[in-house]
């Protein structure tokens, strides 16, 4: 590489629940730069999980933790060219990458499902994703069966 690696920019935690994940969240939940309503929305959403789910003692944030673990891909397939022909080579996947594409998933399905307002849909994915279903979990489980169904190719790696 000719330019040098740029430097990671750091994260602040948010103001509520002062924690930087949440914030990595709302950066990707975000719309045209409009942090305060990304950020309302998922504090909606928050409100919205704790509502649904007072029987259980853990708090909001930490629900929302456990769904996304639940739904973070281990492996991954990616397509390499060998001679012609192209296969589905499972890799793992490095840390930064599981985290940022749990988040995606969780925003893209919570997006695709119907219902009122945009905190409402975030809520119910996480509360499936936390119950292991939902849009989010069928595709982390999708990935895992591709690469399993696609291991003989796992000497391919690069």
């Amino acid at each position: 590489m000719r330019k040098s690696k740029p430097k990671k920019r750091i994260i602040l935690p948010d103001p509520k629940f002062n924690d930087v994940l949440v914030t990595r969240f709302v950066n990707d939940l975000m719309y045209d730069g409009k942090k305060s309503i990304a950020y309302q929305i998922f504090y909606d959403a928050m409100d919205v999980v704790s509502a649904k789910m007072k029987d259980n003692e853990l708090s909001p944030v930490d629900v929302f933790k456990k769904a996304l673990e639940k739904i973070t891909p281990q492996v991954e397939v990616k397509s390499r060219r060998v001679g012609g022909a192209n296969f589905q080579v499972p890799m793992e996947i490095r840390p930064e990458r599981k985290i940022s594409i749990s988040v995606k998933n969780l925003i893209l399905y919570a997006r695709k499902r119907s219902g009122r307002s945009m905190a409402d849909k975030l809520a119910a994915e996480i509360i499936a994703a936390y119950n292991e279903e939902g849009g989010a979990y069928k595709k982390k489980e999708d990935v895992h069966r591709m690469a399993e169904a696609n291991r003989a190719f796992a000497h391919f790696r690069f």
